[in-house]
This record gives C-alpha cells, structure tokens and sequence, in this order.
C-alpha cells in the first residue's frame, strides 16, 4: 500500500493498511510537501457537516511546502490526502489537499484573499496514470538542477540556482533563482529548451523564501519556520531586538538566509505591552548621593539596575515605582538623598551606641548575681544548705552505695572499727601555704576492680606434698 500521506507512493515507505494516515518515512521524494512538511491540525474534522453547506475553497500544498487555495465547484467528496489535478498558473498539476471547511474561511480572512473569480478551480481527483506522470516528472529535477548550474557557471551569469520544479506532465520546468542585481538570462533559457525539450519559466525568489525552499534546523533545534508553517514573511527590523534588550550582534540575529529572524516578531507585541509601565530615563539621576545612571532593565520584573557616577561596576536594583518618584522629584527640583531615603527634610535619628544597647545585659548581671565574685556567697539559702549537705557528705567518704555506713560489710578477722583501719579517701598535696593537706578538696573516689586468680605450680616444679 503506498505513503497515505502524499498519496503517490514515490516516497518508497509503505503504509500498513490498519494504520492512520501516516508520515512518510523519506525525505520528501514525493514532491508534494505533505511527506516532510508539517500540516495544519484540522479540529473541525469531526463535525458532520452535509457535502452541500461545505465551503467551497479548498487549500492545496505543493512542492517545498508551497500553498494556494482552489475552488471546488464540482463538488466533489475530497479528504485530507488526497491527491488532486488543479489548474495552477504554471499549468496542469498535482497537489495534495491540506486544508478545508471552516478553517479555510478563515485562513482567507487572515491573509486577506478575496473569494472571487481569481481562484482557479480544482478539476478532478489525481488517478493512477497522473500520479505515475507525477512521478516520473520528479525525477528529473535533481539531475535538470546540477546540469543548469553548470551551464550557469559556463555563462558567468550572477544568480544562485536554488530549486526545479517541473510540472505533472513533464512538458514545464519552474527554475528558481535568487540574485542580487539584474540578470540577463536570455541565452541561458535558449540553452535549457534546447537540451530538455521543455518550455522554461525562471522565477526570482527572496532569500527568505530560498531557505524556505532548501529547508534546515534552525538554532532552536526544530525545522525552520518558513519551511514548515510560515507562509507570509513580514519585515524585521533592529528595532525589534531593540525592545527586547537583545544584543546587536549580527550573527545571533541573523537566521540561515542571512536575514534577521523572523522570530523576532513573534514576542515583541508581549514586550511592547510590558514596556508601557517602564519609565522613560532621558538622562540621569540626581541624588546627593551622586548622579545615578542606567545600567540595566528587566521589563517583566519591573526592575532597573542603576549605578552611580564612577561607580558604574556597583549595580543598585530599584523598583520602576521608586524610579518614578525620584523623576518626579528630580523635575520640581528636589534631590534626594539616595534611592532609600527621597525626603531630605527629615532629620536623621541617631542610632544608639553600643554601651546603651548593652546596658540592659549588664543590669541582668547584677541582678542576678553573675557579676559578684568567686568568693562571695550567694543569697539563695536553698543553694546554700544543698552545697553544705553535698561537702558534708563527701567529706565523710559517702560516695556510693559501696560505702554506705548503715549497710553492713564483711570484714576480716582482726581488723577493728577504729579510724587506722577505716577507708580513708586519697589526700591531694596541699598547695603552698595550707595549714592542714587533709582539708583540701580530694580528688573523686573511684573504686578499682582486681580479679584474683590461684597461683599455677610450676611445670617442671618439685610436686606438692600432700598431707
């Protein structure tokens, strides 16, 4: 089953027959644009609207995405696809239907088409023999193109071949060229008649429409505009970069056809809405600071960076309100003293030194007795009876449940409860000058554990005697 989608099968690919209308899977071979192009979503496809209450126009796309609109006036049951012979203003040829109903109505309101007698008509749907012819046209215009470039460079002609197109019947060629002053090509057309037997139409193009032609990526990583879906090329000027705050760098703004992009156009009706609310600075700011130039301005945000006279490498952000007021303070005369301060008449509040921001630390201080010294005792009498108990009890060697004077302990045989055989704590060297080393403050108890184990004999010892 041959490519659904340009309906001539010249493509190569095969459609299954279960699948929808499908892309084909080539590079465009087929000539008709509907392979590698990108169509306009029909969403009124659905609508069941009776044969005679359809409109009457119909959009058709030829080679290299080209689009004109004919009319239907035989009625005939036409589908997105297929394929159709129009009489085009070249002659007799085959087209791919890409557009009806509705949506044609206002794709001719929005480029501005009268629907009148200058619309050619469609004449009947594409058959098997057309699309053959169709075919067998297409592939002569790679080889007619190589074979007339060089005849272009034997004639020393300055023009830029850039496409063929013959007609379905092969008895037409349609020679695009691109060039920037007049050409003389006379003889060039005398020579292509006689070595194709065709009759010769040449046709200048623009740079734009020579890219659109070609076809490519653009820097956005997609396929370029006026190759897929952009039919009508508006000028573009450096104003446009200019509202957007674009760098005017020509290599950045210009597209593959070494115009500036057309994209350019698309956000700036955006851009030029937004501006609305951003002042206009003629010159610079005065405060007494110093005078305040523009350094930046962020349109969506509704910021703008200023940097004063010699300063220019410190960016200050300013809101567009605030810069408002300074203009308007600045046009009755008034200076302000900076961006964050615009009445000069009010008098400065001193701010508080450091001693009075700490005078309340040390009022604490003293209040609750952190800044007495070491040796003086504290006016808490619980805290007091608590440090008396605690020396009290270390003092008489209650350190833990081990030394506990109320439990009873094991003691051996000929020892005594008196203070030579009593546990006593480990007295620490007095420093100098102490009268008595056993009232210094001891060092805390810390209870050793030894394992005792039964001595082993000697391996090669006398032996034990026994009793």
């Amino acid at each position: 089953m041959a490519c659904k989608s340009c309906s001539t099968g010249s493509c190569g690919s095969k459609a299954s027959a279960d699948s929808a209308v499908s892309g084909c899977q080539s590079n465009g071979s087929c000539g008709t644009g509907a392979c590698n192009k990108m169509n306009v979503f029909d969403w009124l496809s659905d609508l069941d609207v009776p044969l005679f209450q359809r409109f009457h126009v119909v959009e058709v796309k030829f080679k290299a995405g080209r689009k004109e609109y004919f009319r239907n006036p035989n009625q005939l049951a036409l589908h997105t696809g297929d394929s159709v012979m129009v009489d085009s203003s070249s002659g007799v040829q085959l087209g791919v239907v890409s557009l009806q109903g509705e949506l044609v109505r206002l794709q001719l309101l929005k480029k501005g088409i009268k629907d009148d007698d200058t619309l050619k008509d469609i004449l009947r749907i594409a058959t098997d023999k057309d699309e053959e012819k169709h075919r067998n046209s297409l592939e002569r215009d790679l080889p007619t193109l190589y074979r007339t470039r060089q005849i272009i460079g034997d004639l020393k002609l300055n023009m830029k071949l850039s496409d063929v197109e013959f007609l379905s019947d092969g008895t037409k060629a349609v020679f695009y060229y691109s060039s920037d002053d007049r050409v003389d090509f006379r003889e060039l057309i005398k020579l292509l008649a006689t070595e194709f037997k065709i009759r010769v139409e040449m046709k200048q193009i623009s740079l734009r429409q020579e890219a659109g032609r070609l076809g490519g990526i653009g820097v956005c990583g997609r396929e370029l505009c006026c190759s897929t879906w952009l039919t009508d090329f508006k000028n573009v000027t450096t104003s446009a970069a200019r509202y957007q705050n674009l760098s005017l760098n020509p290599v950045k703004l210009s597209g593959q056809c070494g115009r500036l992009k057309c994209c350019l156009n698309y956000e700036l009706e955006t851009y030029m809405d937004a501006l609305k609310e951003i002042p206009t600075i003629e010159g610079r700011l005065k405060t007494k600071r110093g005078d305040a130039i523009l350094q930046k301005t962020d349109i969506f945000k509704r910021m703008m960076w200023f940097g004063y006279a010699g300063e220019e490498s410190i960016w200050i952000p300013v809101t567009c309100d605030r810069v408002k007021e300074i203009i308007d303070l600045n046009k009755k005369g008034i200076i302000p003293d900076s961006f964050e301060n615009l009445n000069p008449d009010v008098p400065e509040v001193e701010k508080p030194k450091l001693s009075e921001l700490n005078s309340d630390l040390e009022r604490m201080d003293k209040k609750y007795g952190k800044g007495k010294p070491s040796g003086q005792r504290s006016d808490n009498p619980r805290r007091n009876n608590g440090d008396q108990k605690a020396r009290g009890n270390f003092q008489k060697g209650n350190r833990g449940p081990g030394n506990n004077p109320n439990k009873p302990q094991n003691k051996p045989e000929g020892s005594s409860d008196g203070p030579e055989n009593s546990i006593k704590p480990p007295v620490v060297n007095a420093p100098e000058g102490a009268e008595n080393a056993g009232e210094t403050t001891p060092k805390p108890f810390k209870k050793k554990f030894k394992k005792k184990f039964k001595p082993r004999p000697p391996r090669n010892g006398p032996e034990t005697p026994t009793a």
